[in-house]
């Protein structure tokens, strides 16, 4: 850590941060290389499985080209940027590999969709299948090892998908590291199907694959509004590990004269002293993601889920890592979310001692 803050030292003294936004620097316009960052993003171009609209692969590009009109002033964490923050190389290779597998499960979706959810013994849909399951497994092991890196390097990781699916291998990862530690995650959907479609790293699967995780004693689901009976029925049976906060519920305790403060801080009570944050961007209101895959009425603004990261902060609570996920395709998605992107880095920055 004091290796690369003796690199960054000059950079910083020679950058202004309140100029015009370098499109050739990495992430923000900040002149700071991978090596010299606290903060690594991996991005994950990847939404093979998503059954909804797809694009979300797109997602970490979009968020990137929209990060340079961004200003690096914060409110609440005084110059986040000077502690380095870089975003790896684009996976081209991922990104081309995503798109040819798309166009497959997109034929074996379909086929599940026109046959009651069922592939029976067709030979081509199995294969298809399989090659997709493969494929997950890979970038699963791709993503763990790569996180892995970063956390020996005492670097903190975000994973910027791509859809749900993609933080997988940084969540096991976590529990390599730490012996207890919560899941916020911020969603319309509960994402506890088992091999969703028969993806067995399918978006939909990602808390299923979470909860036989040990390591984590806690997730709490914010913004819930669109899940299955057997979703629901899992987080009936674990009471002890799921404490899930709806939608619906929530915004009826607001409209009853309850302050959005009480909320977030029985959220927060749920939560040890460890907090990864899973935020897919589904979780918040349509306006504020409008080509999120499987976008649902109802969710959250983007003020409110800023001030909830804010009070897990003040809690003193620390942010371990995080995802963001499911960002769409249109300019204005991505200006939504390289916003949070650089807004939760600071408060992650903040509640590991590293800033004001």
């Amino acid at each position: 850590m004091k290796l690369r803050a003796s690199l960054r030292e000059k950079k910083i003294e020679n950058f202004d941060p309140g100029g015009v936004g370098n499109t050739s620097a990495n992430i923000f316009g900040l002149p700071f290389s991978v090596e010299e960052s606290e903060v690594v993003i991996i991005p994950v171009p990847w939404d093979v499985t998503v059954s909804g609209g797809q694009g979300t692969a797109d997602g970490p590009m979009n968020i990137f080209e929209q990060s340079f009109q961004i200003d690096l002033f914060d409110e609440r964490v005084t110059d986040p940027w000077k502690w380095g923050i870089a975003m790896e190389t684009f996976p081209e290779e991922l990104f081309n590999l995503n798109n040819q597998l798309r166009k497959q499960s997109r034929k074996y979706i379909d086929f599940l969709e026109k046959n009651g959810g069922k592939v029976g013994n067709n030979q081509l849909m199995i294969q298809i299948r399989n090659m997709v399951n493969d494929a997950g497994s890979i970038l699963y092991e791709q993503v763990k090892n790569r996180c892995r890196m970063a956390i020996d390097q005492q670097q903190l990781p975000v994973i910027l998908g791509g859809d749900h699916s993609t933080p997988l291998g940084l969540i096991h990862v976590l529990g390599e590291k730490y012996n207890d530690f919560g899941i916020l995650q911020i969603d319309a959907h509960a994402d506890l199907r088992d091999a969703y479609e028969g993806f067995t790293h399918s978006h939909a699967s990602v808390m299923f694959n979470c909860m036989k995780q040990t390591q984590i004693s806690k997730i709490v689901p914010v913004g819930l509004r669109d899940i299955s009976p057997a979703e629901y029925q899992i987080m009936q049976e674990h009471k002890e590990k799921f404490v899930p906060f709806f939608a619906r519920d929530m915004h009826r305790h607001i409209f009853e004269g309850k302050t959005w403060q009480s909320i977030c801080e029985n959220i927060i009570q749920s939560l040890p002293q460890n907090v990864y944050i899973s935020f897919d961007v589904d979780g918040l209101n349509p306006s504020e993601a409008l080509s999120t895959g499987t976008p649902v009425p109802g969710g959250l603004s983007y003020d409110k889920v800023l001030y909830l990261f804010e009070m897990l902060v003040l809690s003193g609570r620390r942010i371990i890592a995080f995802d963001l996920v499911e960002t769409g395709t249109h300019k204005e998605d991505g200006i939504v979310s390289c916003r949070l992107l650089y807004k939760t880095i600071a408060l992650m920055l903040k509640s590991n001692k590293l800033t004001p």
